[in-house]
């Protein structure tokens, strides 16, 4: 695609890597086939490619964004299916977070819409503040229907109906491997997952002492940046991944890391982009360093080979997270581990498409993300699964309130087959909901 930046705007960092962005772009379209909003939308601005045209004319003009533009880039998943697809090779993500912060600073959106995303800003990427926003909204569920707006509704049928009691294992500590030591890793314990599932958390914990890691939770690491990151707000975003970066490179000065383990793919892509975050400020080697050594669960789980059996014959539909299978091109290992431990795995249709969770999407755009939802969950249902299993936690709360399935996360069925317990979300032995 050929570009017109001026030779002074190609001077600002964001600006030079768009333009390297824009020209990669062939406007071929193959991106359009597997974008979930064109599926739904039907809507060539609400493509990849009609996004790019958007994108280009806004940042090449220099000109604050306008609300056609706000609309169409607001309603991008950043499922990241489109990189996946295109031929090319154009790093989409990185464009569509430069349009974010652009628009960040230059539109101003309606009353209502900056006052949700204030507030999303604040409580989400805070366990406590989540948590208690949680019990809230489970306060105020029955009168949802006297909510006005969609996204209102929408955040009080997110509250689970139980919200998890608080996991000591969340606290700055180390946990000593069993047996010879094979690793020392840093758990990233997250945000959002905190509030809403410390199952996950407590499984990785168990599997990977069992199989021979110290597991370190680190002083001063929290929130990957994620959530406010896709919301245009780059400096809250850089100042969470900046605590992670000190806190982790503190341990790799200590007794050393051999990786960083991510049980949440979407905190998992944004670390691994740590390096290109930070490549122009003075973090710039450490965060490099740090990119380099995160790694998702499945990963890490993989290079220890677990062994095991699984105690019940259950059928797993596995969901393939957008930040897993699309931004970190991880696609094999989490089913690989589950057929290695004795579960039988099935994939539903069109496995590439998102279920329309996607950080808070599923709280600003409602009407969009319930339409993925129901067409995600009901080709997983056509397999007639025991369990749904999925690797990060948006997607679980997501398909979870949206089938009668149980919903776990993968790391949970290697955990129970190799010596853990039974997921808490299988209920009692032997009561496994079947849609067969």
């Amino acid at each position: 695609m050929q570009t017109t930046f001026t030779p002074d705007q190609l001077q600002t960092p964001a600006l030079k890597r768009a333009n390297e962005v824009l020209r990669a772009c062939v406007h071929c379209g193959f991106c359009t086939a597997t974008c979930p909003t064109y599926q739904v939308l039907g809507d060539e601005l609400d493509s990849p490619r009609g996004r790019i045209y958007l994108i280009k004319d806004m940042l090449e003009q220099g000109r604050p964004a306008d609300a056609k533009t706000v609309k169409h880039i607001d309603r991008c998943l950043s499922c990241l299916s489109c990189m996946t697809t295109c031929p090319s090779g154009v790093h989409y993500m990185h464009l569509v977070d430069i349009a974010r912060d652009h628009i960040e600073k230059t539109y101003k959106r309606p009353l209502g819409d900056r006052v949700l995303r204030w507030v999303l800003a604040k409580v989400l990427p805070h366990p406590t503040r989540f948590r208690l926003a949680l019990l809230g909204a489970k306060i105020g569920r029955p009168f949802a229907f006297l909510m006005p707006d969609a996204r209102l509704k929408a955040m009080l049928a997110m509250a689970p109906r139980v919200i998890p009691p608080v996991s000591r294992n969340d606290a700055p500590q180390v946990f000593a491997a069993q047996g010879a030591r094979r690793m020392r890793v840093a758990l990233m314990t997250g945000c959002a997952q905190r509030a809403l599932n410390t199952d996950i958390n407590d499984a990785t914990i168990r599997v990977l002492t069992r199989l021979g890691c110290e597991v370190v939770v680190a002083k001063g690491a929290g929130c990957c940046g994620a959530l406010t990151h896709h919301m245009g707000k780059t400096d809250e975003s850089h100042v969470a991944a900046a605590k992670n970066i000190k806190a982790w490179m503190a341990e790799v000065q200590g007794a050393g890391l051999d990786a960083v383990v991510i049980n949440t793919s979407g905190c998992g892509t944004t670390v691994k982009d740590y390096g290109h975050m930070f490549r122009d400020g003075p973090l710039a080697a450490d965060a490099a360093v740090i990119a380099g050594l995160a790694k998702d669960v499945s990963e890490v789980l993989t290079a220890l080979k677990p062994e095991g059996a699984a105690p019940e014959p259950l059928r797993v539909a596995y969901h393939a997270a957008c930040s897993l299978q699309h931004g970190q091109q991880i696609k094999d290992a989490p089913k690989a581990l589950l057929k290695r431990l004795g579960f039988e795995v099935v994939e539903p249709a069109d496995a590439h498409l998102c279920c329309g969770s996607a950080g808070t999407y599923n709280l600003l755009q409602p009407e969009i993300s319930g339409e993925l939802k129901r067409r995600k969950v009901a080709t997983l249902e056509a397999k007639a699964p025991d369990v749904i299993a999925a690797g990060n936690i948006g997607c679980m709360m997501q398909i979870g309130s949206g089938t009668g399935v149980p919903v776990v996360h993968t790391v949970e069925l290697v955990d129970w087959a190799t010596g853990g317990v039974r997921p808490r979300a299988l209920g009692a032995q032997g009561a496994v909901p079947r849609l067969r």
